[in-house]
């Protein structure tokens, strides 16, 4: 398991971990002003952005250093993870009420409104955490232009999360100022700043998920369906003849690619089982 399991799970996975979206948590002060400065604005990720290009061009040996240190200095605050759709559902049969909004990364980066985004809590309406989006400017989230927040059933959530595997979207889970889980994310370059800092930047802010996908050579027919809807670059090139290989160390285990193959031949396994990269969450 992870390193937030062994911290935040209580010998199960954290995500699945019912306090971690518990509104009491939302009384620490601390975890508010973290939660209304991350949505007031979307500067700061625009700044973020800037931050981590410059980050690039520095010498290798520094570039890495800093990396390391800003992931690190992430954990604490928010953090996210990969999950596949099976624990996207157990999630939602864990909380009471589920609330769509727009996306403030794709807000930032590409500067259109993507509701991607679902914000979860153990209480009717998407109690506290919804009423403390109500009392900040956001106009992106809750303006007249956005129709305001969606809340929606558990049934509706987990049909949008199945689209959005269609299109070829990973779904994650976030915190904010850890444990606290706010919601659910569904991922995509080139507007998802999280993707965008740990694959294009190489400065990780979320983990790998728990599993990884494994293919079945006898029933593989070759097409490339999964190589081309692999958000995480993770399928070999395919070759004459060659059955879809997964790269271990790049695959997230996200599981989208299952619903592209027409042969059904790619399963999830749990990461823990392949020893050569059972420890590689970042």
């Amino acid at each position: 398991m992870c390193n937030f399991c062994h911290q935040h799970g209580e010998g199960k996975k954290w995500y699945l971990e019912a306090r971690n979206y518990s509104e009491d948590l939302l009384n620490d002060l601390r975890r508010r002003r973290l939660i209304e400065e991350f949505f007031s604005n979307s500067d700061h990720l625009k700044k973020s952005e800037r931050g981590l290009a410059s980050l690039d061009k520095l010498p290798a040996l520094l570039r890495n250093f800093i990396r390391k240190k800003i992931t690190k200095k992430q954990m604490p605050y928010h953090f996210g993870q990969v999950i596949p759709i099976e624990d996207v559902e157990k999630i939602l049969e864990t909380t009471t009420s589920v609330v769509r909004l727009a996306c403030i990364c794709r807000k930032a980066i590409l500067g259109s409104e993507q509701r991607f985004c679902y914000g979860l809590s153990l209480a009717p309406q998407g109690g506290e955490m919804v009423n403390i989006l109500k009392g900040i400017d956001a106009s992106y989230l809750i303006g007249p232009q956005t129709g305001g927040l969606e809340y929606l059933s558990k049934e509706e959530a987990l049909e949008q999360m199945r689209h959005c595997e269609t299109d070829g979207l990973c779904h994650s889970v976030w915190t904010f100022l850890t444990p606290f889980i706010g919601g659910l994310c569904n991922c995509s370059l080139p507007g998802c700043m999280a993707m965008r800092t740990s694959l294009l930047h190489k400065t990780p802010v979320m983990f790998r998920g728990e599993y990884l996908a494994v293919v079945d050579p006898e029933r593989c027919i070759n097409c490339g369906e999964c190589q081309k809807i692999c958000p995480f670059g993770a399928y070999l090139p395919a070759k004459n003849g060659h059955k879809a290989e997964v790269d271990l160390k790049k695959c997230y285990g996200c599981g989208i690619c299952r619903g592209a193959c027409p042969a059904g031949a790619i399963s999830l396994v749990d990461r823990a089982s392949v020893p050569e990269v059972a420890q590689l969450w970042l």
